[in-house]
């Protein structure tokens, strides 16, 4: 085979035409279409990152809101659990305030009523003890009784110190008045025999008088100007009451 220099020349000129061609009408096209097509790529893949982006940015959100509720819901149960815990201490505390105020009440009403019944049963027992006194009394000569009585005062009297007797004295000087009461009237015998031994025990200037008071049970009473000397059986049962209220108050 001949090959010259313008067949060469020839077929060089063609492929150059040729690759022009190519370049012109193929090759630049589907440049154009891979760039376009790698554009859209390129946008798509930007549009899937930037959901991404925005989905992650969204699920991080949700996990913040449910963080949020779950911290919301701890706190309202902590709330209502402390709410709880102390309407449960408060109704406790009313229900100890209210149970020892009843308890209080119950004990003062008990005292009272102990007291009321302790009460009765002293006016009871002076009562009776008055009318056993009188029915026993009753038996005994009153010349006897008044023997006793006079008896116990000088018993009485003989044993205060001195100073005492002296004051005692002092208030019926200048006329001061002694008024004897007893539980029974004095025969007028037994009346003078009272003065002249009340006047030894306390000087012989002493004037007596006599006044009757039933309620003194037995016994008798020497008043004077500023004191009272008690020998009868209703000061002792009485002394007897209070000493008996004493007790029963400190128990």
């Amino acid at each position: 085979m001949h090959l010259d220099g313008w067949t060469i020349a020839l077929q060089i000129v063609n492929f150059a035409i040729l690759v022009w061609l190519l370049h012109r009408f193929l090759y630049r096209p589907i440049l154009s279409v891979i760039d376009a097509r790698k554009v859209g790529v390129q946008r798509q893949y930007d549009d899937a990152a930037a959901a991404a982006e925005k989905a992650k940015a969204g699920l991080a959100a949700i996990e913040a809101q449910r963080a949020g509720i779950v911290a919301e819901r701890e706190a309202t149960l902590k709330a209502a659990q402390a709410q709880a815990q102390d309407a449960a201490t408060a109704r406790r505390t009313q229900a100890e305030r209210e149970a020892q105020a009843l308890l209080d009440a119950t004990r003062r009403t008990l005292a009272e009523e102990r007291e009321v019944a302790l009460d009765e049963a002293r006016r009871v027992a002076l009562d009776l003890g008055a009318a056993f006194a009188r029915r026993l009394l009753a038996d005994v000569p009153m010349q006897l009784r008044a023997e006793a009585w006079i008896q116990r005062i000088e018993q009485h009297v003989n044993a205060l110190p001195k100073p005492q007797i002296d004051a005692l004295a002092g208030q019926l000087a200048g006329g001061g008045s002694l008024t004897v009461v007893t539980a029974a009237p004095l025969a007028p015998a037994t009346s003078e025999d009272w003065r002249g031994r009340l006047r030894r025990l306390l000087g012989n200037g002493v004037a007596a008088s006599f006044e009757v008071d039933p309620a003194l049970i037995a016994g008798a009473e020497l008043h004077f100007p500023a004191a009272v000397l008690s020998f009868s059986l209703r000061s002792a049962l009485e002394a007897a009451q209070s000493e008996i209220g004493i007790h029963a108050h400190a128990h």
